[in-house]
């Protein structure tokens, strides 16, 4: 496996780290109505699940773009690099939801966007 290939697998995963944040340490949280539970909350269990689902909403597209430069014979190395920079910036951009730093948030959301492009870019 590539390492473009390792990081479609963190960026499956950073949803779920995103929502145990949401969910850790708390004692009534009602599994048999997760959602209803979550969209109750306020503050960093609120912002953490919305980062949850934004980086499911996110993934597809990223995915895709790392099966296409690959499938296209793109630069490993671009694509590698390219994939890296996503997981980080994704990372950072949870560190910024929780941290509630909107503006730096959508600026690390539109680099990570821009990652996603670029793989494109390099498939053509």
């Amino acid at each position: 496996m590539t390492l473009a290939d390792w990081c479609v697998l963190a960026a499956g995963i950073l949803p779920l780290a995103a929502t145990g944040l949401a969910k850790w340490g708390f004692r009534d949280f009602d599994n048999r109505n997760p959602r209803a539970w979550l969209a109750r909350q306020t503050g960093f269990r609120a912002r953490a699940n919305a980062a949850q689902a934004n980086s499911f909403e996110a993934f597809p597209f990223f995915a895709a773009a790392v099966i296409i430069a690959q499938q296209a014979h793109a630069v490993q190395g671009r694509v590698d690099v390219l994939a890296a920079a996503f997981v980080a910036l994704r990372l950072l951009y949870l560190g910024c939801y929780l941290a509630d730093r909107a503006t730096a948030r959508s600026a690390v959301w539109f680099a990570a966007y821009v990652c996603i492009v670029g793989l494109f870019i390099i498939s053509a």
